[in-house]
């Protein structure tokens, strides 16, 4: 009896012991055990190849001095043909963009910048003053408008790649790499390129036959850079590419950039969503930060080192006086 006393005694205080406890009542929601989605943001992994070909592209009899490259470069009949083996590091998915840069070229320089008639590449229709005042000295040639007029177009990128694997081609789409509003708005489709090129050469020739809304080449080239390096889409290859996969890429090394001590290069490259490969934001955050950090410091050591006086609340009625 005494036995059965103390347990009935026993269960009855921890029944009012879990009558007065605070503890929840278990459940899965209230206890977060619900199955759930818990999403984790990985960058894409983006894939660059980097070839810097200018110097490598000139003959060893012209790779001496500056000025010999620009012989090499200028003269009609020296081989520009470049043949070059580059290696895929990683698989590349498609679509893979194809980019020249070019380094220590200033397309922000002002009187190159507006070298230009933008009423001319989208209306073709200017008049001799407008297009002296705009386009000289590329403004006509043989007593006839030149189109597109100006040193912009004037000095077009003209290098071309050609790419191959195991001989076999791999073909480059030069569609689609300028941008809409740049073909519908700026570059007319009636306009036509008209004695372009017929003097002194700069760089590439454009298709007669071709209106400037269509000729994305110089569309792309057209968008000045605010940099002097600067990358412009040259085309895309829209197949994968595997790992250690050797690529021939046959250089046509047209274009003068050893006058002015630049550089050239070749560049392939993915892009995850949120872009293609690109250093500078990175860069400026940290730069920016850093300044923050260290102003921040600097304003501390001069309110510790050097305080500022404070004046007490009974002169200021004083002070007002004076003033006021």
């Amino acid at each position: 009896m005494v036995a059965g006393g103390s347990h009935g005694a026993s269960g009855t205080s921890s029944a009012a012991a879990k009558k007065h406890s605070k503890q929840p009542t278990y459940s899965r929601f209230t206890q977060q055990e619900l199955p759930a989605c818990k999403p984790i943001l990985t960058p894409g992994l983006v894939v660059e190849i980097v070839d810097h070909y200018d110097k490598d592209c000139i003959p060893s009899t012209y790779n001496t001095t500056s000025d010999d490259m620009v012989t090499y470069i200028k003269s009609p009949k020296t081989n520009k043909t470049c043949i070059r083996t580059l290696t895929v590091p990683k698989k590349m998915k498609q679509p893979i963009f194809i980019y020249y840069q070019l380094d220590k070229f200033y397309q922000n320089h002002r009187r190159y910048f507006k070298n230009r008639s933008d009423k001319q590449l989208r209306s073709g229709k200017i008049t001799d003053t407008e297009l002296k005042e705009n386009c000289l000295p590329e403004d006509k040639y043989g007593g006839e408008q030149i189109v597109p007029c100006g040193l912009i177009a004037w000095s077009l990128f003209n290098d071309t790649y050609g790419f191959t694997i195991n001989n076999i081609t791999i073909q480059v789409n030069k569609k689609g790499i300028a941008w809409k509003s740049d073909k519908q708005y700026k570059f007319g489709s009636d306009v036509y390129p008209k004695n372009f090129q017929r003097g002194l050469i700069g760089g590439a020739n454009l298709d007669e036959k071709i209106p400037l809304s269509e000729q994305e080449d110089l569309i792309v080239w057209m968008r000045t850079a605010a940099l002097p390096r600067f990358r412009k889409l040259y085309g895309k290859i829209e197949e994968d590419l595997d790992a250690n996969q050797k690529i021939t890429v046959v250089i046509q090394n047209n274009y003068n950039t050893y006058s002015f001590d630049g550089d050239k290069k070749l560049v392939l490259s993915t892009a995850s969503w949120i872009g293609g490969k690109n250093d500078f934001l990175g860069i400026a955050y940290l730069t920016v930060g850093g300044l923050c950090i260290a102003l921040a410091i600097s304003f501390i050591i001069l309110y510790i080192v050097r305080p500022r006086l404070s004046i007490p609340s009974k002169n200021l009625s004083s002070i007002g006086k004076f003033y006021f």
